[in-house]
């Protein structure tokens, strides 16, 4: 976090690179869309499931919705289909709204370092880059990327989606493979006997 302090870093995008372990461009995006759907839809970081994020990648921009929105995969809220695609969906059930935001627009650095952003580069795409030369591209792009308006990297639509549901409880039963504890609902029954996917594949 010193290569920060003489900027004007907000303090939740710091809670942000605190939980995920490191500054890089795609914390950045986690964050903007995050704060940008908080402002569109009025939320506030939930305590239960009163928001759910759509990743549609499992990149390192998942981490900041939890730590803003308060999405998380052990709460349900958070659900992630690895497309590859950086496009993220905020719902707000109490609402009853989503906005869909979508990059559409290739990544162009237009911070003052040029010049030695575009050696970064050059170097990263030949495989020729130091450790160095790695750090400073991304901490470059990062604060790029913290610093453009929201619209110059997100499109932001609204879009109508089926209220996901709450996230499930059940009952857990003895694999008849293993004997491991497993949640009823996702056991496969064979031969009369329940066994827990692993076991099923194997049987």
């Amino acid at each position: 976090m010193d290569i920060l302090n003489d900027r004007e870093i907000p303090e939740d995008f710091k809670a942000c690179i605190r939980f995920h372990g490191h500054l890089c461009p795609g914390i950045v995006y986690g964050y903007r869309v995050s704060r940008e759907a908080i402002r569109v839809l009025g939320l506030k970081r939930a305590d239960d499931e009163e928001i759910v994020s759509i990743c549609e990648n499992d990149s390192c921009a998942v981490d900041a919705f939890q730590v803003i929105l308060g999405t998380t995969a052990g709460k349900g809220n958070l659900i992630i289909c690895d497309y590859g695609k950086n496009a993220y969906t905020v719902i707000s059930r109490r609402r009853e709204k989503a906005y869909r935001f979508s990059r559409k627009k290739e990544y162009v650095y237009q911070g003052r370092e040029k010049a030695e952003f575009a050696a970064a580069e050059q170097a990263l795409t030949a495989g020729t880059a130091t450790r160095q030369q790695q750090r400073r591209q991304k901490l470059l792009k990062s604060l790029d990327l913290l610093a453009r308006p929201f619209d110059d990297i997100f499109e932001t639509r609204p879009t109508d989606l089926p209220m996901p549901e709450h996230a499930q409880t059940a009952p857990s039963r003895a694999c008849a493979g293993c004997g491991e504890m497993t949640m009823a609902t996702r056991m496969k029954q064979k031969n009369g006997k329940y066994y827990c996917v692993p076991c099923l594949n194997q049987t």
